[in-house]
């Protein structure tokens, strides 16, 4: 059972569950309602207090979902949604770009705060940087929802480290976050230092490289159209197989502790710092398990040291996500001088 962790003042599970894929599966599949609220409560059951979702999922349909498998346990969980895209606010359509004019954000949050069923968002991302909208303009819009009780912390989503500075010295920030596993380790240039400088937390999405890590992938898999890993030149056919050596080091890690390489892949997550909350998304129950176990992985200093330098060795190639995702993201952004 997941044990509980602190993102600067907010205590969670050690281990979340993000709910993305419950309106839509990678494969482009409609998952089970029922099940997915099945999943849900059963995570719940299994000790996981912080469910991750967005109004960009489905888009707000993963929202609903999410308010309907809480409603029971409501004050007994953490949730989390993210604002940002430029979704119209009544019919849901996604439209080209971002928005994070504060008078869109109150009104987006009024929209999430009806499809969660709840009366207040115990942590509201931003989900990308609005260039066109001064960060403390966010800021300030956000910190107006605290004191109305609709927002009790907040964060950010693939900001750059001067966006992240800013952003904390107008309202505290709860925490961040950023794509971060084994297959892609780029938090660690500057993201999980700013993050312990600051005293935040640090909520890694995709910790589990989009199924990648869990050993469900090989060298001759091929993906649907739709689904956003074929596009993404780190699964092409040219660079699968390279890449798959660090599924092998997975798997030797799995037998050597007698765990499952999705568990050995949370576990390294977890062990990097005390404050690294992955939220890991299923829609099934056995993979729900799975990643709970990994909670009963633990590494000696020896053994995370040696993994540490074997997962480092490995050189991934190709990018993380197409180029017009990429755009979107102020993550590698560099301090201004």
């Amino acid at each position: 059972m997941p044990g509980r962790r602190k993102l600067a003042s907010l205590e969670v599970s050690s281990l979340g569950l993000g709910v993305q894929n419950m309106s839509r599966t990678y494969q482009t599949t409609i998952p089970s309602r029922p099940e997915m609220i099945k999943i849900i409560r059963a995570a719940f059951d299994s000790g996981v207090t912080f469910f991750d979702a967005a109004e960009a999922y489905g888009p707000h349909e993963v929202e609903r979902i999410l308010g309907e498998g809480v409603a029971p346990i409501r004050n007994k969980v953490v949730i989390t949604s993210k604002f940002g895209w430029n979704i119209d606010l009544q019919t849901g359509e996604r439209r080209p770009g971002l928005n994070s004019r504060p008078e869109h954000i109150k009104l987006a949050v009024e929209g999430m705060l009806r499809r969660l069923r709840t009366d207040r968002i115990d942590l509201l991302y931003q989900h990308r940087v609005d260039p066109n909208v001064p960060i403390e303009d966010v800021a300030g819009a956000v910190k107006d929802l605290m004191t109305q009780g609709k927002v009790l912390h907040w964060g950010l989503s693939e900001m750059g480290p001067d966006t992240l500075r800013r952003a904390h010295a107008e309202q505290r920030v709860t925490a961040v976050q950023n794509e971060y596993s084994m297959l892609w380790r780029g938090p660690e240039k500057w993201a999980l230092s700013l993050c312990e400088e600051l005293g935040i937390g640090f909520v890694p999405w995709s910790p589990l490289g989009v199924g990648f890590l869990t050993g469900a992938i090989d060298a001759k898999t091929r993906f649907a159209e739709g689904d956003i890993r074929k596009i993404e030149t780190r699964f092409s056919p040219e660079n699968l197989p390279q890449n798959l050596a660090l599924v092998k080091l997975l798997w030797s890690w799995a037998k050597r502790k007698n765990a499952t390489p999705a568990q050995i892949a949370l576990a390294w997550l977890m062990a990097q710092k005390p404050w690294i909350v992955p939220i890991p998304g299923t829609t099934q129950l056995p993979h729900l398990f799975d990643n709970i176990g990994a909670i009963e992985v633990q590494f000696s200093q020896s053994e995370l040291a040696e993994l540490n330098a074997a997962t480092a060795a490995i050189q991934i190639q190709g990018a993380r996500l197409p180029d017009s995702v990429l755009a979107f993201s102020d993550v590698e952004a560099q301090p201004r001088r």
